[in-house]
């Protein structure tokens, strides 16, 4: 008979010890004003800024994501690791394995602010959008292990990722609607607009970073735990030597390779939409930056009660279902945007607000789905491994958002580039705006088709998510056996591997 690979493991405790508040949902939430609003910002406004304000050419702005990009290649999964295997240093023993980093970053996240400083060199503004890339990524990756450090149950991790993209969409209804009203008070062509708006959400990181800290908590580990998860110290070239390995080990896990696929459907294709949209309302619509901030706020707006029903319809019904119907409410309103520009309506048309409800409702949906199940999946790879790495998946996670979001950037202004668009211009020739429109329709189309052909083979919902939980249960009290065989059916489904595979018996685990 083979030797268990962990079962000399201390058993780490299915239950949370302290039972989930209405406050500690709202601190974990208040967080994703740094996760979802810092994106919503760069994703809306820095493109514009860089060209319009900066001096900075389409290819010039698209190359700091690209550099941003590379670096973090290294420091998200790096991250993830080191906050995995921090649990013996004296600084977790005192805040956290997790939380330490969330505490020293926020010394750290004012650097947003100094991202929207006007009239510096190219080098300047690669420089400091590197610096906040890198802070975002210290605070932002430990943050999403917590809730599942948190809680075990489907519906807690459900609210949890409820209570984040709720912030995020508020947070991100605001970096729409704050330009708007900045421009109304500093004038439309006011480079201070948005140095104001890097201001007021650097101070809204920091206290909401704060507030994260002071009311949340990790799982309790047992004595010689971390020891027994990890050979080597916690060093930087340990975690060098481990960078990789975690990093594609977690890509060998089914589910999470499927939720990656419907979480880069649903994120790109808003990507690339985010990074058209202004472009597409000032040149293809004859529209102006006020009109952008209404039409993304209400959007936002919207997607805040689509988070909402999604909630709902993801606790109650299959999570995979609930994502196809918002992709498919998300396509049409990009299609009526489409038709309405080729139909020659203006940016100031009331019939706008049609596509804007369509294109929010989805969004929204989109926005909560692809998190509420990344909450389950250190469930499902501990079934595999035996093992808790909420760390390599949030590094994982982080890593493929950014690089998702720098694609789409990268797409938009390269084509732009290659089309014609002439940086500063008030108007753009007819082959740079077809482009945009082509961008906006044909890219966003093409991603939520992939996410919605990926959807189809997801099945992890509440019932396979309790399933997996007994089974992990029965792998604790030294059972080796399913309960039954559509027990044993799901948890392969849901990892990949046969039973007699799970459990550290594979090369996942090693």
């Amino acid at each position: 008979m083979a030797t268990d690979p962990i079962a000399a493991r201390p058993a780490l405790p299915l239950h949370p010890a302290r039972p989930v508040r209405w406050y500690n949902l709202l601190a974990y939430g208040s967080n994703d004003i740094l996760g979802g609003g810092s994106m919503a910002v760069i994703g809306t406004w820095i493109l514009i800024f860089y060209t319009s304000f900066c001096g900075l050419s389409a290819a010039q702005a698209t190359i700091i994501f690209g550099v941003a990009r590379v670096l973090d290649a290294f420091t998200s999964p790096l991250i993830g690791h080191l906050s995995d295997n921090f649990g013996r240093t004296a600084f977790a023993k005192r805040f956290g394995r997790r939380r330490f980093f969330i505490l020293a970053a926020i010394p750290l996240l004012p650097s947003f602010a100094l991202m929207w400083v006007s009239g510096q060199s190219f080098w300047y503004y690669l420089v400091t959008y590197v610096l906040f890339e890198m802070v975002y990524a210290m605070e932002i990756i430990p943050y999403e292990t917590l809730a599942a450090e948190m809680a075990t149950d489907y519906r807690t991790k459900a609210k949890f990722a409820g209570a984040r993209i709720l912030f995020g969409q508020l947070s991100a209804a605001g970096a729409a609607f704050l330009p708007g009203w900045l421009i109304a008070y500093l004038g439309p062509d006011s480079p201070d607009t948005y140095l104001y708006m890097g201001i007021v959400f650097s101070a809204l990181f920091c206290a909401a970073a704060g507030f994260l800290y002071a009311f949340s908590w990790e799982r309790q580990r047992p004595p010689g735990l971390d020891e027994a998860e990890a050979g080597d110290r916690p060093t930087l070239g340990a975690a060098f030597r481990a960078l990789y390995r975690n990093l594609f080990s977690t890509f060998r896990i089914r589910a999470f390779r499927l939720h990656l696929g419907m979480y880069l459907g649903g994120y790109i294709s808003q990507d690339i939409y985010n990074a058209a949209f202004t472009y597409f309302v000032i040149f293809a619509l004859a529209g102006s930056t006020a009109i952008v901030s209404s039409l993304v706020g209400v959007t936002y707006v919207v997607q805040f009660v689509a988070v909402l029903l999604a909630i709902n319809f993801a606790l109650r019904l299959s999570p995979a279902a609930a994502y196809r119907f918002a992709a498919l409410s998300f396509g049409t309103g990009v299609a009526i945007f489409v038709l309405m520009y080729v139909a020659g309506y203006p940016a100031t048309s009331a019939l706008f607000w049609v596509p804007v409800a369509f294109a929010g409702l989805g969004r929204g949906a989109l926005n909560y789905i692809p998190w509420a199940t990344y909450n389950y999946m250190a469930d499902v790879d501990e079934i595999v491994t035996g093992r808790r790495r909420e760390g390599a998946f949030a590094g994982v996670m982080t890593f493929v958002r950014k690089m998702s979001q720098a694609a789409a950037v990268i797409l938009v202004g390269q084509v732009m580039q290659a089309s014609g668009f002439v940086s500063g211009a008030t108007t753009q020739s007819g082959g740079a705006v077809t482009a945009i429109v082509a961008v906006l329709g044909i890219g966003t189309t093409a991603m939520l088709i992939f996410g919605i052909a990926v959807s189809t083979r997801f099945r992890l919902g509440p019932r396979t998510h309790a399933i997996l939980l007994d089974e992990i249960e029965r792998f604790r009290s030294g059972e080796r056996t399913p309960a039954n065989p559509d027990h044993a059916r799901i948890v392969e489904d849901l990892s990949g591997w046969r039973y007699d595979q799970l459990w550290g018996r594979n090369p996942v685990a090693r």
